[in-house]
């Protein structure tokens, strides 16, 4: 093969492809497990386009063949086209907003005759391409306000158009990108206040309201004190301890009502506050539950699907029940079990030691993609390679956590493994991208 045809093979990552295959496979077994009905011919169930399992295996074929053509495809591509691509993007979320279908209460999801397409999901492709080329600009001074503002422009408008659509644990995951910045010389103080701003919302939820104001002004008066003598040479050390005092109180009194009032939903609140053993203050109408509602919600619900799940995983103890052996997941007392929830499903039937496995392969993805990301001479890829480690990194640490108890329920797939043909889709391509701009890491791309 001479240089000007080279093989395909040439510069590809052959590691990352490898581990993509073992977690597709992981998934498809996982998906069996939890959706194969006792009865159903064991060959044709494959073979015919109705059962989830089948359905996954040809998004699976889809997926490979759009992998194969992404290698084959010039890395200048996708720079190139990077624009164009968010272009298009935007337009597919404004798309959802007159020709949406509302399934298991969101307004994401286009219905095109069989299939159900979600461009909240697909979109965060071309926002990882457009970041990008938008930092690799030479251009872009990232150390100004500016150019800070507007890459997080770029993340945050189809983060918002995903909570118009009721999709607000996919709009979470665009906040990932952050990482990216933070990558490229964004300042560490305000992922700071990032973090300080999430856990006072934690706080405002577990604490009475009147005592985290107390808090917050004791707070603010042990910090005038500490200050006293700067304070006297300096006002604005004072004025900025009461602005932030102020800040604090108006988040707690009045923007997590808010958010938690008009902008989230019902059910989402309700998963929120399941999860630090709360009771939903944000009752319609200011009605307050009965001992029957509380039951009954306990009885279903986030509640329910966490606590099942936790069973679940606990049942299959050290080495699983096995394939087609698992009791939870196998009678569907874990609602979602093949999306959301398939974690349990791994859990269940392959126990401890099947979860080190399926984690110990995400660990190592994550690794593999950070050290490509380090070796990269090009900015563009450097940064979409972070791009693609955030988004794992977010879907599989809040899948996981949510699984166990240890995060609320946002609805969000595990990448590879969750039944469903856009993320699958949408994982392959992030992640094939990737590899084709590693395979000519020694072209500069802006």
């Amino acid at each position: 093969m001479n240089d000007r045809n080279p093989a395909i093979s040439k510069g590809i990552d052959w590691s990352l492809i490898g581990i993509y295959l073992l977690l597709v496979a992981i998934g498809l077994t996982a998906i069996f497990a939890a959706t194969y009905k006792e009865g159903d011919a064991f060959f044709q169930s494959f073979l015919k386009f109705k059962t989830d399992y089948s359905k996954q295996l040809y998004f699976f074929g889809i997926s490979l063949i759009l992998g194969f053509f992404i290698l084959l495809t010039d890395s200048k591509f996708f720079s190139a086209t990077s624009n164009l691509g968010y272009i298009v993007g935007i337009f597919l979320l404004l798309l959802v907003f007159p020709f949406h279908s509302r399934i298991k209460g969101t307004e994401s999801i286009i219905k095109l005759g069989a299939f159900n397409f979600q461009p909240a999901e697909f979109c965060k492709i071309f926002v990882a391409l457009a970041l990008s080329k938008y930092l690799s600009r030479p251009e872009t001074d990232f150390s100004k306000t500016r150019s800070q503002l507007i890459a997080a422009g770029i993340v945050l408008l189809p983060a918002v158009l995903a909570i118009l659509q009721k999709e607000t644990g996919l709009a979470l995951v665009y906040f990932s990108f952050f990482i990216v910045m933070y990558r490229e010389g964004l300042p560490s103080v305000i992922l700071l206040i990032g973090f300080a701003i999430a856990a006072l919302v934690v706080a405002t939820i577990v604490v009475a309201p009147d005592t985290l104001a107390i808090i917050l002004t004791i707070i603010a008066a042990v910090l005038i004190y500490i200050y006293w003598r700067q304070i006297k040479r300096r006002r604005r050390i004072l004025t900025t301890i009461i602005f932030l005092w102020v800040l604090c109180v108006g988040i707690q009194r009045f923007a997590v009502p808010y958010i938690f009032k008009n902008v989230l939903q019902k059910h989402q609140v309700e998963r929120i506050y399941d999860l630090f053993g709360k009771d939903n203050p944000y009752l319609e109408n200011g009605e307050s539950e009965t001992a029957e509602e509380a039951k009954k919600k306990k009885e279903s619900g986030s509640s329910y699907n966490v606590r099942q799940s936790k069973i679940a995983i606990g049942s299959g103890r050290i080495f699983g029940k096995g394939i087609l052996k698992a009791t939870q997941t196998r009678f569907d007392f874990v609602p979602e079990q093949r999306t959301d929830f398939i974690f349990c499903t791994v859990g269940e039937g392959f126990g401890f030691m099947g979860s080190v496995v399926l984690l110990g392969l995400y660990l190592l993805l994550l690794f593999r993609i950070v050290t490509v990301a380090e070796r990269q001479r090009s900015t563009f890829s450097r940064c979409y390679a972070y791009g693609v480690a955030a988004v794992f990194f977010f879907h599989i640490a809040i899948n996981v956590a949510m699984t166990i108890g240890l995060a609320p329920v946002i609805g969000i797939p595990l990448p590879f493994v969750s039944y469903g043909g856009t993320s699958l889709l949408t994982f392959t391509i992030l992640l094939f991208v990737l590899i084709r701009l590693d395979a000519d890491r020694q072209m500069v791309l802006r």
